[in-house]
């Protein structure tokens, strides 16, 4: 498991977990338009192949990351139907299980990061491990991989990104080689405690180092649109709704004492 501390642009430790507060309003559109205010062009965009599997997903929160690679490992022809029930366990009776120490680095608001190193189809995450890494405190998931049991995991509401749909298991195919580390996902690199951002519009990656003052440049782009809209909706006789209230995203932060 790799050591990595996440500081600002000073070199000062800062807590991930504080600053995503300043991330939850926003969208990713004003987080975008904020890098590209501060220079940042196109850093942090992960590529648009990497999808929320189902419309209406939206988190913020410091990543947690492993990586992974193909396993180079067959699985061996099981002989029962007990045994084939209970294939993760063998396999990993067998191999060992770099991965086992993932849920304890989950905190409430992280978002897991998990790079599959090119590896071919495999349903790393599924509709039971997911509820797993929620019971913990993720609150998104997100993988350049696959996922399977997606009708499950769609019911469930689970915040999973993913690049494809999958329909097969890990043993034989995928394994964990590192936890907390640098890791790459649609062009973006991720580290640990950057804060990941996603909505119906794509994901985000913001470098620790900038975090907060991205928020407040993003929470002065969503006022201004917020405000910008809702004369649109008052030229149109149209009833204001939550996407325009700015009296409650100037409340939010003035709890945060920004």
């Amino acid at each position: 498991m790799s050591s990595y501390e996440p500081k600002d642009s000073q070199g000062n430790a800062v807590d991930p977990y504080h600053i995503r507060k300043y991330f939850e309003p926003l969208r990713v559109v004003d987080v975008v338009d904020a890098m590209d205010g501060l220079g940042y062009f196109n850093i942090g965009l992960v590529s648009q192949e990497i999808r929320p599997l189902w419309l209406g997903m939206k988190f913020w929160g410091p990543a947690v990351t492993q990586r992974c690679v193909p396993a180079n490992k067959p699985m061996w022809p099981l002989q029962t139907t007990e045994e084939i029930v209970g294939a993760h366990g063998l396999w990993f009776n067998r191999h060992g299980h770099n991965g086992r120490g993932l849920n304890d680095l989950v905190k409430p608001g992280s978002v897991v990061v998990t790079d599959v190193g090119s590896s071919s189809e495999v349903g790393f995450f599924g509709s039971e491990n997911v509820l797993a890494l929620q019971a913990h405190g993720a609150v998104g998931i997100v993988t350049n991989g696959h996922c399977r049991d997606t009708g499950e995991v769609t019911m469930q509401k689970t915040p999973m990104v993913c690049r494809e749909r999958g329909r097969t298991i890990i043993p034989g195919r995928i394994e964990v080689v590192e936890l907390n580390t640098v890791v790459g996902i649609g062009g973006a690199q991720v580290r640990p405690g950057d804060i990941v951002g996603c909505d119906d519009d794509g994901l985000v990656v913001v470098p620790i180092e900038i975090a907060k003052q991205v928020a407040l440049h993003a929470k002065a782009v969503l006022l201004a649109d917020m405000n910008a809209r809702r004369k649109r909706y008052d030229a149109l006789s149209r009833k204001h709704d939550e996407s325009v209230d700015t009296d409650a995203i100037d409340r939010y932060y003035a709890d945060l004492g920004a």
